[in-house]
């Protein structure tokens, strides 16, 4: 993987994480201020945080195997 690359990859676990994080802030606000009165939000949200935390670690797992062969 080139240098280029690897930082691209780089940037989009950093985008995903920021992603994550919002939704998981969304997920917070829900629970702190709506509930119990927006509970079928729940599904939504919980699934769309879920969702942005796997795309996170799936790419974050990327990385770091690109990481490790390129130190090989």
């Amino acid at each position: 993987m080139s240098d280029e690359e690897l930082a691209a990859l780089d940037k989009e676990v950093k985008k995903l994480k920021r992603i994550a994080s919002e939704w998981a802030s969304q997920l917070h606000d829900l629970v702190e201020d709506r509930l119990p009165a927006a509970y079928h939000e729940i599904p939504g949200i919980a699934q769309s945080t879920y969702d942005a935390c796997e795309a996170w670690a799936q790419a974050s797992a990327r990385l770091a195997a690109a990481q490790k062969s390129q130190t090989a």
